[in-house]
């Protein structure tokens, strides 16, 4: 795998996703209570982050834990804000991947489960 590639296309394609995502749901990025991207790297989320304007905080990592999980990586950090109790009724996630063959994909939910693990 050319590491460098990857990296040159995630952080620009997954914020062109997100930003198209949203656009198509008549929201902007200052609405995403989380941004919940493909969990490659540490490095990839922190250029995505930086190049969307999201702060860090609201970026769901579970790298440190977990490693790069695939395709089950978006679905795994999900149950952990929702294990951990901070994923809240209202909350906008901006859910957006890329993975084999350098495709990808973004969607936009609101949360709306009203009570916790």
């Amino acid at each position: 795998m050319n590491g460098n590639g990857v990296f040159k296309f995630a952080v620009r394609a997954i914020p062109g996703a997100t930003r198209q995502a949203l656009k198509e749901s008549h929201l902007t990025i200052d609405d995403v209570t989380w941004l919940v991207p493909h969990q490659a790297n540490q490095r990839i989320l922190d250029t995505i982050a930086d190049r969307l304007g999201v702060p860090h905080e609201r970026v769901v990592s579970t790298i440190e834990r977990t490693g790069n999980t695939s395709s089950a990586s978006i679905p795994l950090a999900m149950d952990g804000l929702y294990t951990v109790g901070d994923l809240r009724p209202g909350d906008v996630c901006a859910l957006v991947g890329f993975g084999a063959g350098l495709t990808w994909g973004a969607a936009v939910l609101r949360w709306t489960k009203k009570e916790t693990r």
